[in-house]
């Protein structure tokens, strides 16, 4: 109560981390269906015309078919979750959306990680088209397949946490579509191209983007006998740079809501 006699009206309660982090995460899916099907159509495209343009000078059937095969399909994550969600968060920024999502009871993490992972699973479908007709373009088996069901979301982590943490530290919005779009570059040249074919410094900086795991993990699954153990190492580390990478998402929204 207050001098007058009126009863003071707070702010409700915050929603818990987990409650907040569906219902973010079922808006962002939402509005993604609506807004992003059409850029996820060419992103599919271009994975598979990158895949045909390849075939010419790629053999099926071997180890550096599959390499093509595991970056294409993972490159349709890398243009999605990592370009296009550094430009979301940019403009978000630049245009005071997150002065909007800082007067709600939602923890800043819930507004990070719900994002990131409504937009890498929403490039699901075509991941799955990529895979399954760069298989059938290369001959290979398509019984490994179904190791793209834990590539998304374990590499969407860390291309997505590493797209927002660009969008939301860049300090204009060009300067986050610039850093997405260069990204998205550097997992074309280094996920897609076979790394036999790579010189050595390029293999350094193969081993810095945090998707290239998932391509490997990829790749040898498409083997006709996949070792299994590599599979599995590949994926751990994905999923070990995938939570730095949205630890890192989490501290720069945290940052840029306060400024």
């Amino acid at each position: 109560m207050v001098g007058g006699g009126e009863a003071v009206v707070g702010l409700g309660p915050r929603v818990a981390v987990w409650g907040a982090l569906g219902a973010v995460y079922r808006a962002q899916l939402s509005r993604a269906r609506v807004a992003r099907i059409p850029l996820l159509f060419v992103a599919t495209f271009q994975s598979v015309g990158i895949m045909v343009l390849m075939r010419g000078v790629v053999d099926g059937g071997g180890e550096e078919a599959r390499a093509v095969v595991a970056g294409s399909a993972v490159l349709v994550v890398a243009f999605v979750a990592l370009n296009l969600l550094a430009q979301y968060f940019g403009h978000l920024r630049a245009a005071g959306g997150l002065d909007h999502y800082a007067t709600l009871p939602v923890p800043g993490a819930a507004v990070a990680l719900g994002t990131a992972a409504a937009y890498a699973s929403f490039t699901v479908p075509g991941v799955l088209v990529t895979a399954v007709v760069g298989a059938l373009l290369y001959q290979l088996p398509l019984g490994g397949l179904w190791v793209a069901l834990a590539v998304v979301p374990l590499a969407g982590a860390a291309l997505a946490g590493l797209g927002a943490a660009l969008g939301l530290l860049a300090p204009r919005a060009e300067l986050a579509t610039l850093c997405g779009q260069l990204g998205m570059s550097a997992a074309l040249l280094l996920g897609v191209l076979p790394e036999s074919r790579l010189p050595e410094l390029a293999r350094w900086l193969r081993e810095l983007l945090p998707s290239s795991y998932g391509v490997d993990a990829l790749a040898v699954a498409l083997d006709p006998r996949p070792d299994w153990g590599s599979v599995v190492a590949n994926l751990t580390v994905c999923a070990a740079v995938g939570a730095v990478a949205l630890a890192l998402a989490t501290w720069a929204y945290r940052r840029a809501a306060v400024r």
